[in-house]
């Protein structure tokens, strides 16, 4: 026997449980609890290097009894356990966090405060998985996250705008949808507070018309590429393109002269061979107008209101052709459409309803409706508006909005850094739209005179 241990004796309960929990000294007497050396507390023989770290019992409350006895069973568990709860805290190996990797680092699932498309948010998600994990840094803190949990008041302004009722599961407010300022109970209460806040809404609303108009239509249409070589057409797209009824598709020159090259001579895209007159290039308009191609559509608009391919010259009826076209999604009849009601062609002039016909294309990145829109903001002497959308279709490779901001910067009417950055926006664009292909087609027009 070690003489400097002192013999176990029958100790009181309160003593052995004190060292169940892994107390290594006792309270009244002081005496090491550590055990004979390679030894456990349990007398089981220890590996060298392994032998337990000398611990203290703090009794200072129930929150570190629960601590103590969650350590206790962490150092219990078997090596495989212990790996895969590690694995399930780190994200390694675990099927889970295999999923999130996956999914892009967003939770899989979640059951409360759940975020797009059914998903926790992140910091959500953590909290859970960091609450449901028993580990030494956060046991002792579960009882407080859990006290602290008390009911939060919705918030003030989820109130109708008119009687005051709050918001609640039986009580559904809706905005208003003009402005998104107020919400309302019901459609009683919007028609009594209509009158009241009729001037604020025509304000606001104006101010989000205004952020959609000039934040959207950037980038071109769609229909400004080539299919073939998939570059942005040069402006104007009718100069530098053709639109072939048998697919509907505007090949740039450059795509034509390669294909000829080639000894390709039917429609470099769809190989249909050209129809030889215009009855069969009407029938093959016909047959694409048939099956909804608002692009066809379009097109036989323009070809009534023009009287092309033996149909007579009709402009009203132009106009109900646009429009059906537009209704189908094509950006060219909602310009189409601008000029006709700006200009009354095939219906009564309304200048106005040409305005919104314009705004909607320049929205939708067509670049001759962006510069009209600026042209008429200028007739009207809103020079900043006008300025603020020749930027945008400068920028897009139109050469009449460079030029017409080169005169306004003459006029005192725009600085001299927008002019430059404007600069820099359109010879970009128009380095985007240049192709060897294009160069080649070019040269050979030049030398056709054509």
């Amino acid at each position: 026997e070690d003489p400097h241990v002192r013999p176990v004796r029958e100790r009181p309960a309160r003593l052995r449980v004190a060292a169940r929990l892994g107390d290594l000294r006792e309270p009244d007497r002081g005496v090491d609890r550590q055990g004979l050396p390679g030894q456990g507390l349990d007398g089981q023989p220890v590996a060298r290097g392994e032998e337990q770290a000398p611990q203290v019992l703090h009794t200072h409350g129930p929150t570190v009894f629960v601590r103590e006895m969650k350590s206790r069973e962490q150092s219990s568990r078997t090596p495989s356990e212990v790996s895969d709860r590690f694995n399930s805290d780190t994200g390694k190996d675990s099927a889970s966090n295999k999923r999130r990797r996956e999914d892009g680092g967003r939770p899989v699932s979640g059951d409360k405060q759940q975020g797009i498309e059914g998903q926790s948010p992140p910091a959500i998600k953590d909290l859970e998985r960091s609450e449901s994990t028993p580990t030494r840094s956060n046991v002792g803190r579960r009882a407080d996250i859990t006290m602290s949990c008390v009911p939060v008041l919705n918030d003030g302004d989820e109130v109708c705008a008119n009687c005051g009722r709050q918001g609640s599961d039986t009580v559904k407010l809706k905005n208003c949808t003009a402005c998104l300022l107020v919400k309302y109970c019901g459609v009683d209460c919007q028609r009594a507070h209509r009158k009241q806040h009729k001037k604020t809404c025509k304000q606001r609303a104006a101010e989000l018309e205004d952020k959609r108009l000039y934040s959207q239509g950037h980038e071109r249409s769609e229909g400004d590429f080539c299919p073939i070589c998939t570059l942005p057409i040069p402006l104007p797209t009718g100069e530098h393109s053709t639109l072939n009824a048998c697919c509907m598709k505007f090949i740039c020159r450059g795509c034509y002269v390669a294909a000829g090259i080639r000894g390709m001579f039917d429609c470099p895209y769809c190989r249909t061979r050209y129809p030889d007159n215009d009855a069969d290039e009407l029938a093959m308009i016909n047959a694409r107008v048939s099956k909804k191609d608002p692009v066809a559509i379009n097109l036989l608009g323009g070809q009534c209101f023009y009287g092309r391919l033996g149909l007579q010259k009709d402009s009203r009826k132009a106009v109900e052709v646009w429009t059906e076209a537009a209704e189908l999604g094509s950006v060219e009849a909602l310009y189409n459409l601008g000029l006709a009601h700006e200009r009354g062609e095939g219906v009564k002039q309304d200048k106005a309803k040409g305005f919104e016909f314009f705004k909607r294309a320049a929205m939708q990145g067509h670049v001759q409706s962006r510069y009209n829109l600026g042209c008429l903001e200028g007739q009207k002497g809103n020079h900043d508006r006008a300025l603020r959308h020749f930027l945008i279709s400068a920028k897009m490779g139109h050469k009449n909005s460079l030029d017409t901001i080169k005169k306004m910067f003459m006029d005192g009417l725009a600085t001299k850094e927008q002019y430059t950055q404007v600069l820099k926006g359109h010879q970009e664009a128009v380095e985007e739209m240049k192709s060897h292909d294009r160069d080649e087609a070019k040269r050979l027009r030049d030398e056709q005179g054509l």
